[in-house]
């Protein structure tokens, strides 16, 4: 490597909720570790800016309590006790019950946990803080990247030059670094929006997370702390648009007419944000000194919400990887290497989107014969109690290969 440049093991680009994880696990794993990120780091934690808020599976919370993270989130994490399926439509009473997930089912432990994604980045932001072996560059860019046989040289438009054995990139569905690495990618727009905003009811929502199949696609009530919940309501992007553009009076009455009555009287409450949805795939998760993670490998529809939670699947293996690489001496950006890593991920990943991808076609229509096959083979589920329990531990994320941060285990 060249005397002149900063030297690091690994350098991240993309500070969010996967870039940051990957750096606090490898600076435990002994790595010294650089992130580039665009943003100020004041930017994206402003409640302006993000009003999203992402399920967190059991794994992923032992991830985080391993990382020191998850006692940064005290107070601001909601338990899923329950999660209801209903099928309906707009204006009407939801059709009965044909899906339910009780946590009591598997045991003293909840489903999962809610938390809005800028009380995580705070949290990862200060055990950043207190991490050895992590030096955050932002906000900073990449200008270009040169990858040479023994190591990969970064240009940051600061004019600092960085160099490591390993280039990670983190940075969302737009990755710069997949891109310019001419990863090429599959996948599709669903023509659709998710648009999101937070309400106020009147009644307590007792951990249950609510998805209502309508035509147009999924409307998701998620529990948040407080008599407060985050809907997630999918429509064709361009009645989203005019949805966005009603005064709040109007909005406010589009939401009664989904939401319904059962928590009592409701108002949507602070900013409204909407989202395209589609899907996107890597075709391939590593080249020569390069990976990715997170939505820069794989982007699927939220219905599931699952896509957190593959990122932080996807943090944990790559640590597992390149942490036993190090140990035994070999080179961790190699392909020998970083193969491991996306054979390890890559049908966790594909089958999901595949899952994710089927239901919303299934669901997002009115066409009768469908319905009724739907609700059959839902209701079918809800009637076999192994199958029902063995769907609650794959959202749990405990089931299948899982890594040793999502074990609960140190690296």
């Amino acid at each position: 490597m060249s005397g002149d440049a900063a030297n690091f093991d690994v350098i991240i680009v993309g500070g969010g909720l996967a870039g940051l994880p990957l750096a606090l696990a490898l600076a435990q794993g002994g790595f010294q570790v650089a992130v580039i990120d665009v943003l100020d780091p004041a930017e994206d934690v402003d409640p302006d800016f993000d009003g999203r808020v992402s399920s967190i599976a059991d794994a992923s919370l032992r991830m985080l309590n391993g990382l020191g993270v998850a006692q940064h989130l005290e107070g601001q994490l909601q338990p899923i006790n329950d999660i209801v399926v209903s099928d309906g439509r707009p204006g009407e009473t939801a059709a009965p019950l044909f899906l339910h997930f009780d946590h009591t089912e598997i045991g003293d432990a909840p489903l999962g946990v809610m938390v809005e994604n800028r009380h995580l980045r705070v949290a990862l932001r200060k055990t950043l803080a207190a991490a050895d072996g992590v030096t955050l560059m932002a906000p900073d860019r990449i200008v270009s990247f040169n990858v040479a046989p023994s190591h990969v040289s970064v240009a940051l438009g600061s004019g600092d030059v960085l160099e490591s054995a390993l280039l990670v990139g983190a940075d969302g569905r737009a990755s710069q670094i997949r891109q310019q690495a001419d990863i090429q990618t599959v996948g599709w727009s669903y023509g659709q929006s998710g648009i999101v905003t937070t309400v106020e009811h009147a009644l307590p929502h007792d951990g249950v997370a609510q998805e209502y199949f309508l035509p147009s696609g999924p409307f998701a009530v998620l529990p948040m702390v407080g008599n407060r919940s985050s809907l997630v309501w999918t429509e064709e992007t361009e009645l989203a648009d005019a949805l966005l553009g009603l005064d709040d009076d109007g909005f406010a009455a589009e939401c009664a007419k989904r939401f319904g009555p059962y928590l009592g009287e409701m108002k949507p409450v602070g900013p409204r944000w909407s989202y395209p949805l589609s899907l996107q795939l890597a075709r391939d998760y590593v080249c020569p000194r390069i990976a990715l993670v997170g939505d820069a490998a794989h982007g699927i529809h939220p219905l599931a919400g699952q896509g957190l939670n593959l990122g932080l699947r996807d943090v944990a293996a790559l640590a597992d990887v390149l942490v036993d690489a190090q140990r035994v001496g070999l080179d961790i950006g190699a392909l020998v290497t970083l193969h491991r890593y996306e054979r390890w991920r890559r049908f966790d990943n594909v089958s999901l989107a595949i899952a994710c991808d089927g239901l919303n076609r299934l669901f997002s229509n009115d066409v009768t014969p469908l319905r009724l096959l739907r609700d059959m083979g839902l209701g079918l589920v809800n009637r076999i109690g192994p199958a029902r329990r063995f769907f609650m531990r794959l959202a749990g994320g405990g089931v299948g290969d899982l890594p040793r941060l999502m074990k609960g285990e140190p690296l």
